[in-house]
């Protein structure tokens, strides 16, 4: 069932109105939002990539603060992701993606003054932040104690993005906290960036798939920061001369 994005935002406050009727309505919810008539397909709510609407932001926030699992589009392709303190919407990921779970996942943050909070960022990394982001790149730091463990690697590092991408940086501006990455798609297999192939091949495993336009299949450069010595551990989009 597709709505779009006007129409689905006045089903949601619509059914949020009537939870607070004085008797009780046997509806059912999917991530305690969705009314059992949506729960069989995913929505896709389509949002401006230029100027994306505040109510439909709120109504993805929503959904993120009730435990669901998005795809949402970035800077490079399309990408899946939770409230960074969701265990269970983290490991639903995990089970979507056919992912081991010693290979954690990155999160992308609103800003740098974020990204500070769940990351220790030297003067060094600072300025490569600054110079580079918002951009298609994951930046390896040391991670702060801030962090979930799931999204923390043996060697106390965390990957972070914060991709050239008024949605999503919109949602987690909103949200106020970072939402996981992870490109959507299986583990091994090629990234998506058509959101209705998102829908087709991943929809009935989330909870809702964000139409930003359709995106390239390239994914982000992956470059650790640690001890301030730059190390591409990933080629994607974004230029990486710097540091190799």
């Amino acid at each position: 069932m597709k709505l779009t994005g006007t129409v689905a935002a006045s089903v949601i406050q619509g059914f949020n109105s009537l939870q607070q009727l004085p008797f009780q309505c046997n509806f059912s919810f999917t991530a305690n939002i969705f009314p059992s008539f949506i729960s069989e397909k995913n929505m896709i709510l389509r949002i401006n990539p230029d100027n994306p609407q505040i109510r439909l932001i709120k109504t993805v926030v929503e959904l993120l603060n009730n435990g669901g699992i998005i795809a949402y589009p970035t800077d490079t392709t399309y990408g899946i992701g939770c409230s960074i303190f969701n265990k269970r919407g983290i490991e639903r990921i995990y089970l979507l993606k056919q992912r081991e779970k010693k290979k954690p996942f990155s999160f992308i943050c609103s800003d740098i003054s974020e990204v500070s909070r769940y990351a220790k960022v030297s003067n060094y990394a600072f300025k490569i932040l600054k110079r580079y982001l918002p951009g298609p790149y994951t930046f390896v730091l040391t991670a702060s104690n801030v962090v979930p463990d799931l999204l923390v690697t043996k060697q106390k590092t965390v990957g972070i993005r914060i991709p050239s991408n008024k949605i999503c940086l919109e949602i987690v501006q909103q949200l106020g906290h970072p939402i996981i990455t992870t490109s959507a798609n299986i583990s091994g297999e090629e990234p998506i960036g058509d959101p209705e192939k998102v829908e087709r091949d991943l929809g009935k495993k989330l909870d809702m798939v964000i139409d930003g336009g359709v995106l390239s299949a390239d994914v982000s450069s992956v470059v650790s920061l640690i001890d301030d010595v730059p190390a591409l551990l990933r080629k994607g989009v974004g230029d990486v001369g710097w540091c190799q």
